[in-house]
């Protein structure tokens, strides 16, 4: 009988030992990295997807892009008064270094990503004060009634208090000003993986959180997690060819048919809660790249209708983007709360017309522009840049193309550097104010932090404001439908398209794309 019960202690001892052999490793790839490890510092999708594996939020959207609980389990309007809201906070969570999460938290990190440094403080502008009510309690005050508060929360993520002043990181990094600081490549999270290793644009190595509150909720297959960033497409895909990596987040679109033909692997896609558009400085009194002095040609609605009918929407379609876009007129996609087929109407090309706009305008001869373009941040970026240009050209407007790094690209656009430029917009709250509040409104102190234009619209921030505090659906969509109308007639930027998605992966993984590009790991599961 003692011999009996040995051997089946060692029976079971090997059978823990192989399941722990068995344990999934994660390799994936794509084009760039998380620009930061600190939460707050960067508004940005790729280190968003870093933040949400080592980090929780208060909510988050599952696969479906439903708003789920994560932190908070509950939340609601309080019944005394409209302009509070009161979350529920989950209990028995605890950080990656064992401290307890509490209420104390929340009120921290929320008032640490209000800060004049922060790149999420414009999701926070409605909120005036951050209160514990108990150490599972929290209340948020608006300036006024604001519904859509929750929404603006699912990349707002919960940092240690203790940790943080432990390690002089109380403030949120200065990313324009290119600070450095422990949470810079550090991180100490609620989230389903730790941190292990940080080696930006290089490696970064994470490890299955056994103690995550969600380790029986979510199915947490992947034991460890290794992302390698490839910027060149054709390595990225050899890569995953190769059997090198397991996933790769953003495969070239022109090896997506070789891709899913190839053994072994599959390419799942979806429709991009993002839009690929160009931003035109039209506030200073000349631009800094162009050889017009004493004014600046983008002022002139004339000139941008010039160069909004001169792209070629259909043929980036066809060509760079090989069928993986739809061509748009606005910079806001289908899913987005206020979306209108009628007002998402792509402009018909018009050389002749364009020419004659731009001769109107005072520049027979075009002009000469920079336009900065990233090369590693959105599907074929620097291709999409290189076709507007000659597209361009034919014009009469003579663009030099600077491409580089997102990195660089980022830095220069958030420092107010660029006379022209690409950026990709997605909407993680699902809402035409996300749109408005970033990159139409005024830019200023409460808003308009991705506004690098110089367009002001003191009828449309008015409108912008008030729909924060709108209760009454119908007359907040009025609202929503007047702004689209006024930035649309101005022609703030020059859409040109919605993106698809595509993931690529080994066919033993069970992985469907979430429409913000965001992979929750916690999520992946393998056929078994």
């Amino acid at each position: 009988m003692r011999m009996s019960k040995i051997a089946a202690s060692l029976a079971l001892a090997s059978m823990l030992a192989c399941g722990s052999a068995l344990a999934e490793t994660l390799r994936w790839s794509s084009a760039g990295d998380s620009l930061t490890m600190d939460p707050h510092a960067q508004n940005e999708g790729p280190t968003h997807v870093l933040s949400h594996q080592v980090y929780d939020t208060l909510v988050f959207r599952d696969q479906e892009m439903r708003l789920q609980p994560r932190l908070a389990t509950e939340w609601y309007i309080s019944p005394d008064d409209s302009s509070v809201w009161e979350f529920k906070l989950r209990e028995g969570v605890s950080y990656h270094n064992g401290n307890p999460f509490t209420a104390d938290d929340v009120v921290f990190s929320i008032n640490r990503a209000k800060h004049d440094n922060s790149d999420m403080k414009g999701l926070l502008t409605t909120v005036v004060e951050v209160s514990k009510v108990d150490d599972y309690t929290v209340r948020m005050r608006t300036d006024g009634p604001n519904p859509l508060l929750p929404n603006n929360l699912t990349n707002l993520f919960i940092m240690d208090r203790e940790w943080a002043e432990a390690n002089n990181v109380t403030l949120p990094q200065n990313f324009k000003g290119g600070e450095e600081t422990h949470a810079v490549r550090n991180a100490n999270g609620t989230g389903p993986f730790r941190l292990v290793s940080r080696e930006p644009d290089v490696r970064t190595e994470l490890v299955r959180n056994d103690e995550y509150w969600g380790r029986d909720v979510f199915p947490m297959e992947v034991s460890r997690i290794i992302h390698t960033p490839i910027s060149s497409a054709a390595t990225r895909a050899a890569a995953l060819l190769s059997g090198e990596i397991d996933f790769l987040l953003d495969p070239p679109v022109q090896d997506l048919e070789r891709l899913n033909n190839a053994r072994g692997l599959v390419v799942r896609s979806a429709p991009e809660n993002r839009t690929i558009f160009l931003g035109m400085q039209m506030g200073l009194p000349e631009l800094r790249t162009s050889d017009v002095k004493g004014k600046n040609p983008f002022a002139d609605k004339r000139v941008r209708e010039a160069m909004n009918i001169a792209i070629n929407r259909d043929a980036i379609q066809r060509v760079v983007m090989r069928g993986q876009s739809v061509p748009a007129g606005i910079v806001m996609a289908p899913f987005v709360d206020g979306y209108s087929a009628d007002i998402d109407v792509v402009p018909a090309v018009d050389v002749n017309r364009a020419k004659a706009l731009l001769s109107e305008a005072g520049y027979p001869n075009g002009f000469t522009v920079t336009l900065a373009c990233s090369n590693d941040r959105y599907i074929n970026d620097e291709a999409i840049c290189q076709a507007v240009t000659g597209m361009f050209g034919q014009i009469g407007v003579r663009v030099r193309l600077d491409a580089r790094s997102r990195s660089i690209h980022f830095a220069e656009l958030q420092r107010g550097e660029l006379d022209f430029y690409l950026l990709g917009w997605g909407v993680p709250t699902m809402d035409s104010h996300y749109v408005f509040h970033y990159l139409f409104e005024t830019r200023s102190e409460r808003g308009g932090s991705w506004n690098h234009t110089g367009y002001s619209n003191a009828e449309a921030d008015a409108l912008i404001d008030a729909m924060t505090r709108e209760v009454d659906a119908d007359k907040r969509a009025e609202m929503v439908s007047s702004v689209w109308s006024m930035v649309q007639d101005d022609i703030v930027y020059l859409p040109i398209h919605h993106q698809m998605l595509n993931w690529a992966m080994k066919d033993n993984i069970d992985f469907p794309v979430q429409s913000e590009n965001y992979p929750y790991f916690k999520l992946l599961k393998y056929n078994k």
